[in-house]
């Protein structure tokens, strides 16, 4: 079944932060690397959530959320516009995340592919992300069509602390109007 997704505005990212808390402690827990280590708990998980608000409510960070055919939050994608008057055409793909429950049954690349869209809507020209190096995400971003930039050694610990090389990926938009 095919996930929903929906555009998290300000009002919504607080509506849903308990579930949004939840996922991301599942994630982290299973292992993904998000800049969290395995001690995340509810509560920083809630927080750093808030802490999103207020780029959510100016615009500069667009926030999707994606729902199962059972109604549970099962993942997220974001994207921050570069702020710097040279760097406008560019955004950085973040924290793209499905709960372990949810893995395999196409919400990572719903939520990619409407991530992409906005994105082209909104006039970016290059979406860049980093992810961790061997981790399954690079074959999603790999299968979307996204280009492998290099990798960058010890760049990022895991959830247990253990230091990876990251792999840099980019993708070039064609505006949509």
């Amino acid at each position: 079944m095919i996930p929903v997704i929906t555009r998290l505005d300000a009002p919504r990212l607080a509506a849903h932060r308990e579930e949004l808390a939840d996922l991301l402690v599942a994630v982290v827990r299973g292992g993904s690397s998000l800049g969290f280590l395995a001690d995340l708990d509810h509560a920083r998980a809630a927080a750093w959530w808030d802490s999103l608000a207020p780029a959510v409510e100016e615009g500069s960070l667009a926030l999707w959320a994606s729902r199962a055919g059972d109604g549970r939050l099962d993942g997220t994608v974001s994207w921050y516009r570069e702020s710097k008057p040279n760097g406008r055409h560019r955004a950085e793909l973040r924290k793209l995340m499905v709960h372990p429950r949810a893995r395999g049954r196409g919400a990572a690349r719903a939520l990619l592919t409407e991530a992409e869209r906005a994105a082209a809507r909104a006039g970016v020209l290059l979406l860049v992300l980093d992810t961790e190096t061997g981790s399954g995400a690079e074959h999603v971003y790999r299968c979307a069509g996204w280009t492998e930039a290099g990798t960058i050694p010890d760049y990022a610990t895991d959830p247990a602390g253990r230091l990876h090389p990251t792999t840099l990926f980019y993708k070039r938009l064609r505006p949509l109007m």
